[in-house]
C-alpha cells in the first residue's frame, strides 16, 4: 500500500509505503515536468538509501533527502499505522 504524505507548492508529492517485512519504508518523491513528464526518486528508510533517480539534479536530490531526514520519524510511524489519515493525529 502507498500512502500520501505531503504535496509541495510545485506539485511535488511525497508518498510512502507501509513498513516492509524487512523493516524498511520506501519513500517516493515525484514532481510533474512538462518536458520529461515526471522527475522521481526512491529513498529507503531508515538507511536513507536513494535509488532510481530520474530527472533530478544532485542539488534537488540533496534537498529532498534533507526533507525526508527531518520527517523520517513521522513517515516510519505512519507506515505502521496505515498512513497519516489513520493516525490519532489525522
Amino acid at each position: 500500500m502507498i500512502y500520501p504524505f505531503m504535496t509541495f507548492e510545485d506539485d511535488t508529492e511525497i508518498t510512502h509505503s507501509e513498513m516492509l517485512p524487512n523493516g524498511e519504508v520506501k519513500v517516493f518523491v515525484e514532481t510533474p515536468d512538462e518536458k520529461d513528464c515526471f522527475h522521481s526518486l526512491v529513498c529507503y528508510l531508515p538507511s536513507y538509501r536513494v535509488e532510481d533517480v530520474i530527472g533530478y539534479s544532485q542539488e534537488e536530490v540533496d534537498k529532498y533527502l534533507a526533507f525526508i531526514k527531518k520527517a523520517a520519524n513521522l513517515i516510519i510511524e505512519f507506515s505502521q499505522e496505515g498512513g497519516f489519515c489513520h493516525t490519532t493525529a489525522g
